[in-house]
């Protein structure tokens, strides 16, 4: 049995997955005869953070009432 791994095809540490590599979440909603199923995914240029988004939009809809 030959125990030399100096020519390993695997690494010898894993690397942690991306988010590319991750399968997107997905949302199921039926309403009637309809189902709808949604990927949910996240820009990987943008920053604004979620809390941000959050306020933006609480923000321009209370403008939008008034």
């Amino acid at each position: 049995m030959n125990n030399d791994t100096s020519n390993r095809s695997t690494p010898a540490t894993a690397s942690p997955l991306t988010v590319k590599e991750t399968a997107p979440p997905v949302m199921i909603k039926k309403i009637g005869k309809t189902t709808y199923r949604v990927k949910i995914h996240f820009s990987e240029t943008s920053k604004e953070t979620m809390s941000d988004k959050i306020k933006r939009l609480i923000l321009n809809d209370s403008e939008k009432s008034s």
